[in-house]
C-alpha cells in the first residue's frame, strides 16, 4: 500500500517515512504543497499524511482541491494548530482525520491503518493467481497450504504481480511504486527483491511463476514468458 507524506520539516518527514516503511508501506515524500498536490492528484495513493503549514500551498487548500477534483484518498491532517476552528475546517473541507503535533508514532500508525482499511474497503481483500493467495488486510501470503515468510517489500512486490498477472511489469514502474522517488533508476534493487521473492515462491517445490522478460522487467505467469 502506498502512502504520500507531505511535510516540509525534513527531519519529521524522515522519521515518518521510516516508521511507515517499517509497517510495510511504500512511502513517497513531498516537501512543498505544490509538489504534494501534484503527486496526490496524479498518483494512486492509499493514504495521504498531510501537514497544514506548507510552502506554496497549505494543507487545507490541497484537501479542498483534491475533493473538488474527485480524489477521495483518505487523508490525515498533521498540524500544531489544535483549536476547534482548525479541526472543524479541515474536516469540513474533506479531511478524514486530524492529529496535532507533537504526537506519538504508535497513534499515528494506528490512524493510518484505519484509513488504509477504509481505502481497501472497495478493493479486493484477497488476491489469487494459480495456487498463490495474498490477504491484503491480514498481510498473509500463501502458496498452496504453505505460509510464505515475506519481507514487507517482498509482500508489496507480490501484491503488484497479483494485481496484474500475466502482464509485464517494468523495472521502472516497480521502482516508482515501491521505492523512494530518489532511488537511482539504474539500481539493481528491484532484481534483488524479485529474486528473493521468486526463490520463496518455489522453495517448497512449486513451479516457477515469476519470469524475467529480458531488457524490460518481470511477469507473473504459469507458463514460460512469451
Amino acid at each position: 500500500m502506498r502512502v504520500l507524506v507531505v511535510e516540509d520539516d525534513r527531519n519529521l518527514a524522515g522519521y515518518l517515512t521510516q516508521a511507515l516503511q517499517e509497517e510495510g508501506y511504500a512511502v513517497d515524500v513531498a516537501h512543498t504543497g505544490v509538489e504534494g498536490a501534484l503527486l496526490a492528484r496524479t498518483e494512486p495513493y492509499d493514504v495521504l499524511v498531510l501537514d497544514v503549514l506548507l510552502p506554496g500551498k497549505n494543507g487545507f487548500q490541497i484537501v479542498a482541491e483534491l475533493r473538488e477534483a474527485g480524489v477521495g484518498t483518505p487523508t490525515l491532517i498533521l498540524t500544531a494548530r489544535d483549536d476547534t476552528a482548525s479541526i472543524v475546517q479541515s474536516l469540513d473541507l474533506g479531511a478524514d482525520d486530524y492529529m496535532t503535533k507533537p504526537f506519538k508514532f504508535e497513534e499515528l500508525l494506528a490512524r493510518v491503518r484505519a484509513l488504509a482499511r477504509r481505502s481497501t474497503a472497495t478493493r479486493l481483500e484477497v488476491l489469487r493467481y494459480a495456487d498463490v493467495e495474498l490477504d491484503r488486510l491480514q498481510r498473509v501470503a500463501r502458496r498452496g497450504p504453505q505460509v510464505l515468510r515475506l519481507s514487507a517489500k517482498e509482500f508489496q512486490l507480490l501484491e503488484q504481480f497479483l494485481l496484474r498477472p500475466e502482464t509485464v511489469l517494468r523495472r521502472t514502474d516497480l521502482l516508482e511504486k515501491l521505492w523512494d522517488l530518489q532511488v537511482d533508476p539504474d539500481s539493481n534493487v528491484v532484481d534483488v527483491h524479485v529474486s528473493n521473492l521468486r526463490r520463496k515462491l518455489t522453495e517448497s517445490g512449486g513451479r516457477p511463476l515469476i519470469h524475467t522478460v529480458r531488457g524490460v522487467g518481470f511477469v507473473l505467469r504459469t507458463g514460460a514468458p512469451e
